[in-house]
């Protein structure tokens, strides 16, 4: 007596396809890893000659592009503080946009014009951001070149960024936890804030740290707003502010040795403070898990 299990073996055709298309994914993973490395490799192997405490607390004030010395303390202040206004200015208009996308305006005739004009930034070439605040800040303003009009320009560039992660991290929160929150008759503002930001956090902060990584290093919004000095400036609201982008840019195109070293410095010292910016991020998402609160 047979018995029909229902259960029908796997063909040897289907496994090896299967394997095909596996050796096929691991193929192309490959093909994309390989050139990340070897630039990784050359910004390594060519910018760990200079980097020192003399590159890291040292700015170009009075050093020649011949010069020995000096190093990128202006740039890598300017960085960061642009780096900062940047986020202080795009992240809460980012996240407010996306609630309002996914909690308020679904299927709205505005929320469909609102995700239309994203769509579009997200294409926008930094350029192009660069000019506008030129233009509006600058030129019709009367604003001085300084690191905050950097920060708009890429403030301008993260946002897009911000609110299309933001809003697929606020989507992916079930719909049960909001109508639980109903039911208990707390209010729709309050359940946005207490149950469903907290709930899509660590998505948001991800979010949140590759639009930082995409406008770190920019160059042409801040060639055409901020400007270029050697000398340290700590006030990002007065005058010229250098930063890694600009230091990279600016050394690459001095013809000695001395400045290219500092170019490929200057250019392993920003991917550092990238990485070490997501790693922050990540130790944030780790410490507010809901996995660990529990």
């Amino acid at each position: 007596m047979t018995v029909q299990t229902g259960i029908q073996p796997i063909s040897t055709a289907r496994r090896a396809k299967d394997r095909f298309v596996q050796v096929l994914v691991y193929l192309a993973f490959a093909l994309a890893v390989i050139p990340l490395l070897s630039v990784l490799w050359l910004v390594v192997k060519n910018g760990m000659g200079r980097f020192d405490m003399e590159f890291l607390t040292h700015s170009m004030r009075n050093i020649g592009a011949r010069d020995a010395g000096g190093g990128a303390y202006h740039a890598i202040v300017g960085t960061l503080e642009q780096v900062l206004l940047a986020s202080l200015i795009a992240v809460p208009i980012g996240l407010l946009t996306a609630v309002y996308l996914v909690e308020y305006g679904e299927g709205g005739r505005l929320s469909r014009t609102i995700s239309f004009f994203v769509d579009v930034m997200t294409g926008v070439p930094s350029v192009v951001s660069g000019l506008f605040v030129l233009a509006f800040w600058i030129l019709v303003l009367g604003m001085p070149f300084s690191g905050f009009a950097g920060a708009l320009a890429l403030s301008i560039l993260m946002m897009p960024v911000v609110v299309r992660s933001a809003e697929e991290m606020l989507r992916l929160v079930p719909r049960e936890l909001r109508e639980a929150s109903y039911a208990l008759g707390v209010p729709k503002w309050r359940t946005i804030v207490k149950v469903v930001l907290p709930t899509a956090f660590t998505g948001i902060v991800t979010g949140v740290m590759l639009a930082v990584a995409r406008v770190a290093g920019e160059t042409a919004p801040l060639l055409l707003t901020v400007f270029i000095t050697d000398s340290i400036n700590v006030d990002p609201f007065n005058g010229p502010q250098m930063g890694l982008p600009l230091y990279v840019f600016d050394q690459a195109g001095r013809p000695t040795d001395t400045a290219i070293d500092r170019a490929w410095t200057g250019a392993l010292t920003l991917i550092l403070i990238v990485m070490l910016l997501n790693l922050v991020a990540r130790l944030i998402t780790w410490w507010r898990s809901p996995a660990r609160r529990r």
